[in-house]
């Protein structure tokens, strides 16, 4: 297979390895650097099709494809501090000058970098609010406390909430729902051209919508957009979207159980093959399944490069004929030192153009994790792991392969450089740009290691260089023998949690790229599985309380001073028995800095939904203000986010959503969702 190198609109990039690397001897020593790695074109459609054909024929089995399954669909998960320690901005939707006109001061999603917004259940603009609950998207007139529109959003009950999800994101008058059929729903599937056919029930597969509602005044659909490739992840700045798509091959295997899966074995769940049967092996023996696998392999090679190229079908809401888009093959690209069965895309939408061509750009690798700041976009990958079990050496180290891209502009995202580093990353939050530099938390085991004692942790710190991204600093040795739990990057200022038994908060001084360095530890029990900056320089953590053995015990909301090289523990709320969401989906974490409001939905013993714990958070304190909860006792009566406009607290269910005196906590309005 060809390949030429990337230039200037896809660049060639290499990672160059690096500072402060010796070389790991046991499981105390310090991870060896990843190797290199950059990105390559291809030359033509010819070439493509010949690369992933041959990528694919080499992870097949007689089972089908062999390197894992679809993404799910899941809801995901700023830096603006210059000093040590958290120093919150003004807060968001906080009117600067409170002129004629504008909105009342109003939170919004906590997203983790302030000019790149993410996709949640609720989005406010301080004049409305619009929440997304059984397939209905409802438009709250904060101002007179009454629901004003409810839309039926267009397709079947397989999508939305009681499906497989929804996200919103909300630019002007424009609202963009991305939702998701579950995995395990079958529809009627494309007909890919060449494929074979069948009469057999469709096999499931997912499929994402976009949906784009103007809410200007009765809300009407101005577009949909649909496609087989799983969806990630969005970013959002200004009216500029950016979503990130997975996409495995669409193939019908004739080996045993096969059928069109889109990645994964025929049989991993369980599910029946809708593919040929006649000529499919039979039997349980080695001969059979060779056969199998040759016979799979060679329907790879036959298949078209419509099963790799994911399609975007865009329809308008004037009912005509819609148009269908891929990405183009001289957008397509790898990492040199392999080629991925599965395709990366990133997608390009202006919410006050609607949804046309979606400028699709892609690489031929496997996705995990999303981060952007409004000017960069990253996307993070896992290389492939070449060991065979019962080898006497070593099997390698886990590695992240990054993915940058330029989305500065409103157009087509450019790649700018791709990097690796040794480890795996915990979600987002381990990542972080500042002033040019990338900086990451990973932890590295060994896989042979199954109790994970040879665990450690590290940062990095990779730097631009023209086309390339270099690891240019690096402290390792964070919390041997644990992994990470929490990681949150403020300025230069690393705070990284690990836990095993105790949990370690580590603070890492980051002012000098080339040379970070760790300043100080603070070991308590339980461990913050969540980090949030405070207005006055301190740090929250929500997470869960342990005895001195790490047997957890409960919600625990701790306060850090990291004013100083060391952080210190200040104040603490535990909740027996309890837990919250806010402890894996920080879009259910609300901190209101102007009152130190803080608000998260928690789940006690017993209980079927949950109430809204209120706190109010000082510089030296945590007191528990009260509860929220809505009316029943149902599942969806469970309070998932919150935020506030003026001086009312609105917390929203998938039954309604209230309105609470923010300061009395007094009810003022119950808005049930019909």
């Amino acid at each position: 297979m060809r390949g030429r190198s990337l230039t200037s609109a896809a660049t060639v990039l290499l990672l160059a390895g690096t500072a402060g690397c010796s070389k790991s001897s046991g499981p105390t020593d310090p991870p060896l650097p990843a190797p290199p790695m950059r990105l390559v074109a291809y030359d033509g459609c010819a070439d493509l099709l010949d690369g992933l054909r041959r990528a694919t024929a080499d992870k097949v089995g007689p089972y089908g494809l062999t390197d894992g399954g679809p993404p799910m669909f899941a809801l995901p998960e700023g830096d603006t501090a210059q000093r040590k320690g958290p120093q919150a901005a003004q807060a968001p939707g906080e009117a600067a000058g409170g002129g004629a006109g504008a909105p009342p001061a109003h939170s919004t999603t906590n997203s983790h970098e302030a000019a790149a917004d993410e996709p949640d259940l609720v989005k406010t603009d301080g004049r409305r609010i619009v929440t997304l609950a059984d397939g209905r998207l409802r438009v709250i007139d904060p101002a007179t406390r009454k629901v004003a529109h409810t839309l039926d959003l267009p397709g079947d009950s397989g999508f939305g909430p009681g499906g497989g999800g929804g996200q919103l994101l909300l630019s002007g008058d424009r609202v963009l729902v991305v939702s998701q059929r579950p995995m395990m729903m079958p529809y009627p599937r494309p007909t890919v051209p060449g494929a074979e056919s069948s009469s057999k029930p469709a096999r499931p597969e997912p499929m994402t919508r976009l949906t784009l509602v103007d809410i200007s005044a009765a809300p009407k659909v101005v577009g949909t957009m649909t496609t087989e490739a799983g969806y990630m992840d969005a970013r959002q700045s200004g009216a500029t979207v950016r979503v990130v798509m997975q996409s495995r091959p669409r193939i019908d295997f004739p080996g045993r159980g096969g059928g069109r899966i889109p990645g994964g074995s025929g049989t991993s769940d369980g599910r029946t093959g809708d593919g040929p049967t006649s000529d499919r092996p039979t039997g349980g023996g080695p001969a059979d399944d060779k056969k199998a696998t040759e016979a799979n392999r060679a329907a790879v090679l036959k298949a078209p490069l419509d099963a790799w190229l994911p399609a975007y079908r865009v329809d308008g809401a004037n009912g005509g004929p819609g148009k269908t888009y891929k990405p183009p093959c001289d957008q397509v690209s790898r990492p040199a030192s392999y080629t991925g069965s599965s395709m990366l895309s990133v997608l390009t939408f202006d919410l006050g153009q609607g949804l046309g061509d979606p400028r699709a750009i892609a690489v031929t690798a496997d996705g995990s994790t999303v981060y952007g700041n409004g000017k960069s976009l990253y996307v993070t990958g896992t290389a492939p792991r070449p060991f065979t079990p019962g080898r006497t050496a070593r099997p390698p180290e886990q590695r992240t392969d990054v993915y940058k891209f330029d989305v500065g502009g409103g157009g087509r995202p450019r790649y700018v450089a791709a990097g690796s580093v040794k480890g795996d990353l915990l979600n987002q939050y381990s990542m972080s740009e500042h002033q040019g530099y990338l900086r990451l938390a990973t932890t590295t085991s060994r896989p042979d290691d199954p109790n994970g004692r040879s665990s450690q942790s590290s940062v990095y710190v990779l730097g631009q260089r023209g086309d390339r991204l270099n690891e240019v600093g690096r402290v390792d040795g964070l919390g041997r023998g644990e992994r990470i739990y929490s990681v949150r990057f403020i300025g230069a200022t690393a705070y990284v949690v690990t836990f095993r038994q105790v949990d370690p908060l580590y603070m890492i001084d980051l002012t000098t790229p080339h040379r970070p360095r760790r300043t100080g530890e603070l070991k308590i029990t339980g461990y913050s599985a969540y980090l949030h900056p405070t207005r006055d320089g301190k740090l929250l953590g929500v997470g869960r309380d342990a005895d001195t053995s790490g047997r957890t015990r409960g919600l625990q909301v701790s306060l850090f001073d990291v004013s100083g090289e060391k952080p210190r523990k200040v104040a603490s709320h535990r909740l027996p028995d309890a837990s919250s969401q806010a402890e894996f989906e920080p879009h259910a974490f609300l901190y209101w800095p102007p009152t130190g409001l803080t608000v998260m939905p928690v789940q006690r013993p017993g209980g079927s939904g949950s109430d809204a714990l209120i706190l109010k958070v000082t510089g030296t304190s945590i007191d528990e203000a009260g509860t929220v909860r809505h009316p029943g006792e149902s599942y969806d009566t469970g309070v998932r986010r919150s935020l506030v406009i003026g001086d009312a607290l609105w917390t929203i269910s998938d039954d309604g959503a209230r309105a609470t005196d923010a300061a009395t906590l007094k009810n003022t309005a119950w808005l049930p969702f019909d």
